[in-house]
Formats: structure tokens, C-alpha cells, sequence
């Protein structure tokens, strides 16, 4: 075998999928940002990089489009200055400011004669520093993204030199903490392949070959039930955040809630936590069509929500392996509580569906299409939803980073097709966080919409509350929830 053909590897359908469903209006890009109390070095960072982030091979390689195929292909050039780069906020560096940049950065394609991917060192912010990542979705789904991330943490300043995040969580709470942060998905997986102790075996034959045809066969009647249900749906309703896709987005975070109180409110209404920040996310989005003029009452919006399919052991593996399902949004419901349990039942409808594995082997089949075909059937689904949607809950213990602290995360995946919005829930050392990315002709300024989940989350809270449902909250925090409330007000 020559050398050029060990370093090329054939790229997987699904993969192959996300290389070219970028266009100047949706780049492909996973973007996340991380803010750290002290100041970071760059040589510190350009290290760490080195050691662990190119621990994936995968990172030093090219994503090259044969017209025919893709593949991977060994960058010869590959130079780590190229990848991990110092930049610098003017004025006040504060978060208005890094929130620019992260926008500038979400709009700025990656260049595609080198490996996809960038880290961007802001040297100065709010005192400390902040890391702006970028990294082409052809490589991996967020699930494995996050992970990879976390891999460059540590759970203290100093670690020991065999000391790892992952045995560090495995050490306090065993394998239920790893499944239910890198698989939040997994239990609704579970309960839509309805594979019982098979779950894992259904896994592994789809991951071996992730198409259309798979799926059909083991899943027979169901799935293309679902493919036919999912084409027949109803587009979106053209609104303020469904329009015309420009080339500009920008991007917005909110000031944390806690967690302990999203908690309280699920328990307290029968929910879970993504219930209820979803169902605050719709609130902050009705918030927004009435600021633009229009009447949301009885509109329902469709997001599209990532699902993991990865079986367990491969956790560790890079590529896309995961599902799409289309959640109906109550934004035209006025009240918090009752938009809680409208998403509520709109998810349960959802877990007893196999939406997530239609769209996966979708994804397969398309990659093996014609770019104008696999546009076309891209279209034809992204004008059935106005946002894609995650929620993440994330480590609760403080995580370094070359020894710094990092006090906050968020990350955006893309958005496909004409849906110009995404939304990002993670949480993170008690604190939920809620970000927005949008197309700037949808939304100039995501921040009014992000401003609004906080204040969502306060009038469900206190609504709560005045319904006498305290039981469900720890004796003591009644009384201090609505002093705070009082003293927001």
C-alpha cells in the first residue's frame, strides 16, 4: 500500500451527509464558548491541544469531497498555530463584546483545505480569558464534541498525572453519572426502539451500517410510517423567526437560573427539567413575536431535537451517529404552567415514536445522494420546524482547563436547511444556561429572546409557588425563592 492511500479513509454516510449540507446561509459548524476566572496562556492552551485533543487522529485529517464519495485524507501541512489562535476584545471586554465575537466567528466558514476545525484564545475577558471553539459537524455530533471537550478538563487545578475526568466522576457516582450526561437521550432511546435487552445489539448493527435500508428492515412498517408522517407534516408558519436566510448570525447567552429550581418546578408539576426549560424557551420566543408585531396565540412551532443512538462503547468515537425528532413548541399558550404540560405531553407523544431512527438512516441515504438531491430533501424537512433545540446537563462539579477555572460553557450545533434559530440549554456546577444563535434577519438581536427565558423561568416559578404546589420544594426554599423573586421584581 502507498503512503497517500494510508492516509486516506472512506467517511461514513451519515458524515458524508454533514459535509455537504453546508451553504453560506447554514455553515456546519458546532460552536461552543467557554469562559475562564483567570487569564489562560496560549502556549498553555496550544499544549494541552497537542496532548489531548490530537489524541483523536481524526483532527489532523482533512475532509475531502470527491464528488463521487468523501474521505478523510492526512493534512501533510497541518500546523497547530493555524488551529489554536490568539485574538483579543476591544472596549469594556465584556460579555457584549465577546458576544460579537462569537458571533463573527459562527458566520466565518472554516477553511476546507485544512482540517475543519479552530480554537480562538480571547486573552482578555471580564479579567480572566475565554475560548471560542469551532469544529465541522462532518466530524462529530455534539454528544461526542462535548465529550471531547471535557477530555481537555480537569476536576482540579493540579491534577495528578493519572488523573482523568471520567475515572474522577466514575469515582463519586459510578456509571449512572456518565450515562446520564453523555446519554440524556438515552432513556427515551430506550423506550422508542423498544428493544428491551436488545437495546445495545439494535445499536451496534445500525452504527455498523447506518442506512435507510437497515433501518427499515429491522424496524420494518413503523419507520416508514414515521418517514411518511414526517413528509406530510405541515410546513411552519411564516413568522418573525422563520423568514429568508441571510449570512449573518449572532449570538446571545442569558444569565443563569438554578438548577435546583427547575428541579422543584418538574417535581411539582409531574415534569421533567427538559420540560420545563423548553417549555421556558417557547415563553421567551412568544415574548419575541409580540415584540415584532404578531399574534402568537394558538401558533405552535416544531423544533428539532438531536436524540443520541450511540450504543455505550462507543463513547469514545468520533463521527455522527444520532437522530432527529420534530417537538411541537406551545409558543401560542399564554400560560407558564400550562405550556409546561402541553410540552410535556408533546414529548411523551414523541418517546413512544421512532422518529429518531426515520431520521437517522435519512441522514445515511441522503449522504449517499447527489448534493442537489440531498438539499432538496433538506429543505423539504427544515421547512417543517423554525429552530433546532438541545439541552445538555452537564457536570456539576467545577472543571480547569490548563489549570484555570472555567465558570461557564455554552455551545450551538447548526442549523440545517431554512431554520435560522437555534436554542442551547446546558447546565453546569448548579446553574442552567440558555443561549440563542440566530440568522440576523430573524433576529437582529438574540439577546431581548434570551433575556426573556430568565424572566420566563421567574413567572412559572412564582406560579408555582402561589399554587400551593411548595411540597415538592426542599423546606426552607419557599421563603427564599419569593424574597428573591421579591427583590427581582
Amino acid at each position: 500500500m502507498t503512503e497517500g492511500r494510508r492516509r486516506r479513509e472512506a467517511m461514513s454516510k451519515v458524515d458524508t451527509a454533514w459535509l455537504r449540507m453546508e451553504k453560506p446561509t447554514n455553515l456546519m459548524m458546532i460552536t461552543g464558548v467557554l469562559m475562564f476566572g483567570q487569564r489562560l496562556s496560549i502556549e498553555a492552551l496550544r499544549t494541552l491541544i497537542a496532548e489531548r485533543f490530537l489524541a483523536f487522529r481524526r483532527f489532523r485529517q482533512k475532509a475531502v469531497d470527491g464528488g463521487t464519495s468523501c474521505h478523510w485524507e492526512t493534512d501533510a501541512d497541518f500546523d497547530l498555530e493555524w488551529h489554536v489562535r490568539l485574538t483579543a476584545l476591544p472596549g469594556a471586554a465584556g460579555t457584549a463584546e465577546l458576544q460579537r465575537l462569537v458571533s463573527q466567528l459562527a458566520s466565518t466558514a472554516l477553511d476546507h483545505s485544512k482540517p475543519l476545525w479552530q480554537f480562538h484564545l480571547v486573552e482578555n475577558y471580564n479579567g480572566g480569558s475565554a475560548m471560542i471553539s469551532r469544529v465541522h459537524h462532518c466530524y462529530a455530533d455534539g454528544i461526542a464534541l462535548i465529550q471531547v471537550l471535557l477530555s481537555l478538563t480537569d476536576v482540579s487545578p493540579a491534577p495528578a498525572p493519572d488523573e482523568n475526568l471520567a475515572e474522577a466522576w466514575l469515582k463519586q457516582d459510578g456509571e449512572k453519572i456518565t450515562r446520564r450526561f453523555f446519554y440524556p437521550g438515552q432513556r427515551q432511546v430506550d423506550q422508542a426502539m423498544k428493544l428491551g435487552g436488545k437495546m445495545i445489539d439494535g445499536s451496534l448493527a445500525l452504527y455498523r451500517d447506518p442506512s435507510l435500508a437497515t433501518v427499515l428492515a429491522r424496524e420494518g412498517g413503523e419507520i416508514a410510517r414515521e418517514l411518511a408522517q414526517a413528509l406530510t407534516l405541515s410546513d411552519d408558519p411564516p413568522t418573525a423567526i422563520k423568514r429568508p436566510l441571510g449570512v449573518i448570525k449572532r449570538c446571545a447567552w442569558a444569565e443563569p437560573v438554578q438548577l435546583d429550581e427547575v428541579k422543584a418546578v418538574g417535581r411539582a408539576l409531574g415534569c421533567t427539567v427538559n420540560d420545563v426549560l423548553l417549555a421556558c424557551a417557547a415563553g421567551a420566543l412568544r415574548d419575541y413575536l409580540h415584540e415584532c408585531g404578531e399574534d402568537p396565540d394558538g401558533l405552535t412551532l416544531r423544533a428539532t431535537v438531536p436524540v443520541n443512538l450511540r450504543p455505550l462503547e462507543h463513547a469514545k468515537k468520533l463521527g455522527n451517529h444520532f437522530g432527529l425528532v420534530f417537538l411541537e413548541l406551545p409558543v401560542g399558550e399564554a400560560n407558564p404552567v400550562a405550556r409546561v404540560m402541553a410540552v410535556a405531553e408533546n414529548m411523551n407523544r414523541i418517546k413512544s415514536s421512532r422518529q429518531a431512527l426515520m431520521t437517522f438512516g435519512a441522514l445515511a441515504t441522503l449522504g449517499m445522494t447527489p448534493t442537489p438531491v440531498q438539499r432538496m430533501a433538506l429543505d423539504l424537512f427544515s421547512r417543517k420546524a423554525s429552530t433546532v433545540a438541545t439541552n445538555v446537563p452537564g457536570p456539576q462539579m467545577p472543571l480547569y482547563l490548563a489549570g484555570v477555572p472555567i465558570t461557564e460553557f455554552m455551545f450551538w450545533v447548526p442549523q440545517t436547511g431554512s431554520i435560522g434559530v437555534g436554542l442551547s440549554i446546558l447546565s453546569y456546577q448548579g446553574r442552567v444556561h440558555f443561549g440563542l444563535i440566530a440568522d440576523a434577519k430573524s433576529i437582529p438581536d438574540p439577546g431581548w429572546v434570551t433575556r426573556r427565558f430568565a424572566q420566563q423561568f421567574e413567572t412559572l416559578l412564582y406560579a408555582v409557588l402561589m399554587e400551593d404546589w411548595s411540597d415538592a420544594i426542599e423546606p426552607g426554599d419557599v421563603q427564599d425563592t419569593l424574597r428573591r423573586l421579591s427583590a427581582h421584581s
